[in-house]
């Protein structure tokens, strides 16, 4: 990730993955398809496809990824790729379910959020690609990137295309002129923001956004919550507001309300003169992170270093994911061997892979990227000659591989602004806030036809 970098790329690609919860929240092992896999593909019909002349559309939001759909039409000149803007990730999946519901007008390969998978598998609408080889593509990956695209059943729903590992970015000017280190735990978290709060009352150590749950889903992913599982095809699980999930309530309401961390909506005018003018000393954010600060605070270039977010027992190493999106194959398509092959190549092979960190500027989630010492051993003098693509690879190495979504994350995630970021907003009871977040995704799910364990 080559950190200088125009604006419009990190509010285009990166912004994104955020606003659509892309954390948000963040799919994990996705659901039941509701058919049975077909049988492998032969390599004689797959070189049979791959020189049949063919038109593949491709709907993405990513911008200049035509010239890593260059590399594919080059190696395989049979097979054309039209390239559309769809829109923005919700913007895209509402244009894509239209079109599947009408049965026509759908892409053969679409970028699908990891958090958004199930909400296509489950109606049909994505294809198993196993016959087509995906399976032998797993060890490529990091195994948490690699589960989120993988169903209960084994079925491989897309390809991994980037990540968001958690860190926190903080401001190296700030925490020296109070003299505070990185917190390594939460406790340490909570003293250096009472700390610094004290000492200068218009900063703040963070920033707790209450008009998205991305944060709060990355920290339940770090926390060891499993708040969405999918049973059966017919079964989920909701566990949104256990005993972890109360310490995490207790933990930041008790500082919002103590008033030493500030709860602005961020991405706003508010938010971005915050990070401009020193109000926040951190921000937990994803390894995307970097780039979108380095673009949307050029005031405080050199002043931020990076570092891992705290953890709940001293010693350990986890980590969350905000983000991340993959390149999947729809059902539709009419050519599912050349679109197969073309959303394995866009994020396997070598060149391609590399394009989507240089260009796109997309955390890689392929573990010869993350151990590519081209790629980890840069050095950004927006963090102070920081090699900030390695701390974030080895952060990649500490997430969980054990999370997943459920079918209707969009309502989910209304309904925690509705319930959890209303209460951190308004300084109310956040235990309360977590059970009616609960209740109200247990209703949802009970009138879609899903019975709900906890």
């Amino acid at each position: 990730m080559t950190l200088p970098r125009m604006r419009r790329l990190a509010v285009g690609a990166a912004a994104t993955l955020f606003l659509a919860g892309c954390a948000g929240g963040t799919t994990g092992s996705t659901n039941d398809g509701g058919d049975k896999p077909v049988a492998a593909i032969s390599q004689a019909d797959i070189d049979k496809a791959m020189k049949t002349p063919t038109e593949l559309t491709f709907w993405t939001w990513l911008p200049d990824i035509e010239k890593e759909v260059a590399l594919f039409q080059k190696k395989y000149p049979a097979i054309s790729v039209k390239v559309i803007n769809a829109g923005n990730s919700q913007a895209e999946y509402t244009k894509l379910r239209t079109a599947l519901k009408a049965g026509s007008g759908a892409p053969d390969v679409v970028q699908i959020e990891y958090q958004h998978i199930p909400g296509f598998t489950i109606t049909g609408g994505l294809l198993d690609l196993r016959p087509y080889g995906a399976e032998a593509l797993k060890d490529r990956f990091v195994d948490w990137a690699w589960g989120q695209v993988s169903g209960r059943n084994g079925e491989v729903w897309a390809i991994p295309q980037d990540t968001g590992p958690m860190g926190m970015l903080y401001r190296k000017d700030i925490f020296d002129k109070h003299g505070i280190e990185p917190p390594k735990t939460w406790d340490e978290f909570a003293a250096a923001a009472r700390k610094l709060h004290a000492a200068d009352p218009s900063v703040y150590l963070t920033n707790f956004p209450t008009n998205h749950n991305s944060i709060w889903t990355g920290l339940m992913w770090q926390a060891g919550v499993k708040p969405f599982q999918m049973k059966s095809a017919d079964q989920v699980s909701v566990d949104v507001a256990g005993e972890t999930s109360k310490k995490l309530a207790s933990y930041w309401s008790g500082l919002v309300k103590e008033g030493v961390l500030s709860a602005d909506a961020d991405f706003s005018d508010q938010w971005f003169q915050g990070l401009n003018k020193g109000r926040y000393a951190t921000w937990l954010t994803a390894a995307w992170g970097p780039l979108f600060l380095s673009t949307s605070a050029k005031e405080t270039r050199g002043k931020w270093r990076v570092a891992p977010l705290p953890q709940w027992t001293a010693g350990e190493q986890k980590s969350g994911n905000w983000g991340g999106s993959t390149s999947a194959v729809v059902k539709t398509t009419k050519n599912p061997i050349a679109a197969a092959m073309f959303a394995q190549f866009l994020n396997t092979d070598p060149e391609s892979a590399k394009m989507l960190t240089t260009l796109q500027f997309l955390y890689p989630p392929t573990k010869a990227l993350l151990s590519d010492q081209g790629f980890v051993d840069q050095k950004s003098d927006f963090y102070g000659g920081q090699q900030v693509n390695k701390v974030f690879a080895d952060i990649s190495d500490t997430v969980p591989a054990d999370f997943t979504w459920l079918p209707f994350m969009d309502q989910i995630n209304n309904d925690w602004n509705e319930t959890v970021g209303k209460s951190l907003a308004d300084k109310t009871d956040t235990d309360a806030a977590l059970d009616k977040w609960q209740q109200t995704i247990t209703t949802f799910a009970e009138k879609q036809g899903f019975k709900v364990a906890r």
